[in-house]
């Protein structure tokens, strides 16, 4: 079907008040059997599969809006919208209802739904009484005005009719030309019964009034009718703030006249709603509904025409990749597009990925990485870059693996958003835990794409580890390098925190990458003097970190936690944690109470051997009994050569991939790892000579 007059869109109105995106079709109404009725019928143009199929009711509300939109209710809570390509072809469907419910097609809507009582009071009026009847407009009148509108809100019906009134009538320019002449004139008491009457013309929630009153020659007298509460001592400046103080940019000249009204309209409506108008109260949630649609089917229309402008978005980005383009310029151009990319996030699914493909057409990831020594740039571009992630994790981890062959480590991507994180100047590291999470979705191996050589895992990883992964651990090492907390605030605890929650992710997640970063950087043991905080949450997460890796059961690890002695500061946290029962106490009984019940043999001749006369003394759990009980049942056992063995675990996908990437490498990569390992003991038993008589040893009392 290739007529575009009958093109639309379907919406549905979810549980948020929010329109989803249904699919794109062509409508049409014809007689269903099955439904015994004429239908609306619209049928997807990929596939002609039916989005939806919905009988023309004698008794539902169908309203037309905006000369492109026709809505209506199907049943409580169940709202549907169909937005036309062209006008033409809304007014052909609006024709065809009106025909089949015998309306008038002139009008913008067929009827309100209504209660019973409601139903029977309308059937008592006379056919000639179908509209309200308006007070002359007159400034004598305001008040009389002002009761009748606050009167019929509570009734559906006297609503419709008031608004057909003021339609017929021109009613509401007249009404706006005499709040002109009640400012002139000062008229106090005028005004404060102008604010009601707009206030509650508003309320009537009809698109058609809208239209009127959000019109370039109406709008700012409709925004000072509301500057006047009566609630308040002194009129707000509201026309002041729009038209002095907000400053409409224009980073590339937008030459479309219509969307440039558009855009100014939007604004001005969304101010109106979220500045002017009070928080509606439970009964008046549902009178701005058409007000949010309207927005709403507004800002789908912006996004549109400035995704079909392509000499505009192509200038855009042209700029932002001209290295000569100034400094003040391009922190225009990276706010405008970060506002872009916010706005995008009112569209739905298929809408907001029809966008980012065009920005990342255009190179949207390569326009970022210029001028990031700019402040400004920078916190606008990682803000960019969080909603590209979200949109295309994969597409993200391409371009940044592509990087370091371009450009130093300390301006990738990747590590200015770690460095953001790090620099969050907020107390409560509100932004840090936003891109914390970003950081974590990057990173996370369940959302790369499993294709035929499922290399995307490893390469990224090893990408990460190598050029970034010091970057988010820096603050962490600093912090512990000289086996104590040097810095504890509150606000430096809680940034180590989200790392240690990163890193706890790392080792849950990339199990082989992970284990030599540990390794080789004795991270274990930095992490652990964070058990001395005085901040409770910090040392819960670095024992967490812990938990985690004695909960893999690798005695690769176990065999680093006892070259390492690296019990020593938890049980040493558990003893001055003293008789308190509390979350820490907890926490570390659990972990000792998951080696006793998993039977992690050689923690638990370590744990027995050098710390259960500081232990024995706990026995209000019977976790360090058992733990005793354990390794004398594997000293009574017949004694078999003690040493140290690789355990049996199958390898996870990413150490197969990392070991058998190439078949011809697999004695390098054997010897390789092989050699580590001696050097790792190597250097703990130096390391462990040298420490021997100044490790604390935990005495029994």
């Amino acid at each position: 079907m290739s007529d575009t007059r009958r093109r639309v869109k379907v919406y549905t109105l979810n549980e948020d008040r929010q329109w989803d995106d249904r699919g794109t079709g062509h409508v049409s109404s014809t007689f269903v059997e099955r439904l015994k009725g004429i239908s609306l019928l619209v049928r997807a143009e990929s596939d002609g599969s039916l989005l939806l199929e919905s009988k023309i009711s004698p008794n539902t509300a169908y309203q037309k809006q905006q000369d492109t939109l026709i809505v209506w209710s199907e049943a409580d809570n169940y709202d549907l919208a169909l937005s036309f390509q062209e006008k033409a072809g809304c007014d052909e469907i609006w024709e065809k209802i009106c025909q089949v419910q015998g309306k008038d097609p002139t009008l913008d809507i067929t009827q309100d739904p209504i209660d019973e009582s409601e139903e029977e009071r309308f059937e008592e009026i006379p056919e000639t009484s179908h509209l309200v009847e308006l007070p002359p407009c007159e400034l004598s009148r305001l008040e009389e005005i002002a009761d009748l509108v606050t009167s019929v809100l509570s009734s559906p019906i006297r609503r419709e009719k008031l608004a057909l009134a003021l339609m017929s009538e021109g009613y509401i320019k007249k009404l706006l030309g005499l709040f002109r002449v009640c400012e002139d004139l000062d008229n106090r008491e005028g005004l404060h019964h102008l604010y009601e009457i707009v206030r509650g013309v508003l309320f009537l929630n009809k698109a058609a009034l809208f239209e009127v009153m959000f019109s370039d020659d109406c709008i700012m007298d409709v925004v000072g009718c509301l500057e006047y509460d009566p609630a308040l001592v002194q009129p707000k400046r509201h026309r002041e703030f729009l038209t002095k103080t907000a400053k409409f940019k224009e980073v590339i000249p937008i030459t479309d006249s219509e969307l440039r009204q558009k855009i100014h309209q939007t604004y001005r409506v969304q101010y109106i709603q979220d500045i002017i108008l009070p928080t509606p109260s439970v009964f008046e949630e549902n009178f701005l509904s058409t007000l949010t649609s309207f927005i709403f089917f507004n800002k789908v229309e912006i996004v549109s025409m400035l995704q079909e402008d392509e000499k505009f978005l192509t200038e855009v980005f042209a700029q932002l990749t001209d290295e000569a383009t100034e400094d003040c310029k391009r922190r225009e151009l990276v706010n405008f597009v970060k506002e872009f990319c916010a706005f995008s996030q009112t569209l739905q699914p298929q809408n907001r990925d029809a966008f980012f493909k065009t920005l990342a057409n255009l190179g949207i990831l390569p326009a970022l990485e210029i001028g990031m020594d700019d402040l400004q740039v920078r916190a606008a571009a990682t803000d960019i870059f969080s909603y590209l992630v979200e949109f295309s994790p994969s597409m993200v981890r391409e371009f940044v693996m592509q990087e370091p062959q371009q450009t130093d480590d300390d301006v990738l991507l990747i590590n200015v958003v770690i460095k953001q994180m790090i620099c969050d100047s907020d107390p409560e590291l509100g932004g840090a835990v936003q891109l914390m999470g970003l950081l974590r979705t990057l990173i996370d191996p369940e959302n790369m794409l499993a294709s035929t050589n499922k290399t995307e895992k490893t390469e990224f990883l090893s990408f990460f580890y190598k050029y970034c992964m010091h970057v988010l651990t820096a603050p962490l090492l600093a912090n512990t390098a000289h086996d104590n907390n040097s810095k504890d605030n509150f606000q430096t605890a809680q940034l180590l925190a989200l790392i240690l929650e990163l890193l706890t992710f790392c080792v849950e997640h990339h199990t082989y990458h992970i284990k030599t970063y540990i390794m080789n950087k004795d991270l274990l043991r930095r992490v652990l003097v964070l058990m001395n905080s005085k901040h409770t949450f910090l040392a819960l997460c670095a024992l967490r970190f812990m938990r985690r890796i004695i909960g893999l059961k690798d005695e690769y690890y176990n065999r680093y936690i006892i070259k390492g002695n690296l019990f020593e500061p938890v049980i040493n946290a558990l003893l001055d944690n003293g008789t308190r029962y509390n979350l820490l106490n907890s926490a570390i009984i659990e972990l000792f109470e998951f080696i006793k019940v998993e039977d992690v043999k050689s923690l638990i001749a370590h744990i027995v051997d050098n710390f259960y006369k500081a232990l024995e003394s706990i026995e209000y759990v019977q976790t360090f009994k058992g733990l005793k009980g354990r390794y004398e049942q594997e000293k009574d056992r017949k004694p078999l050569p003690r040493r140290y063995r690789r355990d049996a675990r199958p390898l996870d996908e990413d150490e197969e991939l990392w070991f058998n990437d190439d078949d011809d490498d697999d004695d390098g990569e054997a010897v390789e790892k092989s050699r580590m390992e001696e050097e790792l003991s190597d250097s703990y038993g130096k390391y462990m000579e040298a420490k021997k008589g100044k490790l604390l040893r935990v005495e029994c009392p």
